[in-house]
């Protein structure tokens, strides 16, 4: 019997072998599992689901996987793993870009598919459940972010971030001046988790750039230390 406080996971393709045989794995392990075969189902299921986690095919019948992850981004941080068929570096860097979390490529094992699931959602615990109590404001008071409320305003307008991008922003902000490398970066974000390279966290820093409004020539907050990796360039509001 499936547990009522078991994870929802809403998964998205066109293809109804594979929806088959991921749903079929993903209950076999406890997850409570909705399909969608088009974009316009996906979201009509994710608003009236608010799934836990998305497991989302780039390539559908109406509305591209790519604008679907763009939709859910404008609105929510819940975890997105894309399946893409392609393989390419810059295909999968693309596709962070758009606000993906994590990427699997097909074909693919769902023992393998199931590993990158529980990842994402224990990194979304994690976050949750680490991260340091209280708010904090930046800027005379531009930028604000609050750990418990897991929330983040630029000039007062709630920003939809992805829990990767405000678990960067938490750390780095909480260590002001202080140079990070890439390879620090992951490892305080994702852990032994991680499974891809260094330069991913490129892509998940422009993202959260472009969300506080900060530009990579004349940066505010998240300043590029090269060679090394970033540091965040002020300290809080008194």
């Amino acid at each position: 019997m499936m547990a009522v406080d078991a994870p929802t996971i809403l998964l998205v393709d066109d293809e109804a072998d594979i929806l088959q045989v991921i749903r079929a794995y993903l209950e076999k392990n406890h997850y409570r599992v909705y399909e969608a075969e088009t974009g316009t189902g996906a979201l009509q299921l994710f608003d009236e689901l608010k799934p836990d986690l998305v497991v989302l095919d780039l390539m559908l019948p109406d509305i591209s996987g790519e604008e679907i992850c763009r939709i859910i981004r404008r609105d929510a941080n819940t975890p997105i793993l894309m399946l893409t068929a392609k393989s390419s570096e810059d295909d999968m860097v693309n596709g962070l870009l758009m606000g993906a979390d994590d990427y699997i490529t097909k074909p693919f094992s769902p023992r393998e598919l199931l590993a990158r699931v529980i990842s994402l959602l224990r990194r979304a615990q994690h976050a949750q459940n680490q991260e340091p109590k209280g708010s904090l404001s930046f800027g005379g008071g531009r930028l604000w972010m609050d750990s418990e409320r897991h929330e983040v305003k630029l000039e007062g307008e709630l920003l939809a971030l992805t829990p990767l991008e405000f678990k960067l922003l938490e750390c780095l902000s909480r260590n002001p001046k202080r140079a990070f490398s890439r390879y620090e970066l992951v490892n305080l974000i994702q852990g032994d988790d991680f499974d891809g390279f260094e330069r991913t966290i490129d892509v998940h820093i422009k993202n959260l750039r472009q969300k506080i409004g900060d530009s990579p020539r004349h940066p505010q907050f998240i300043g590029t230390v090269f060679g090394i990796g970033y540091k965040f360039l002020v300290n809080r509001d008194e």
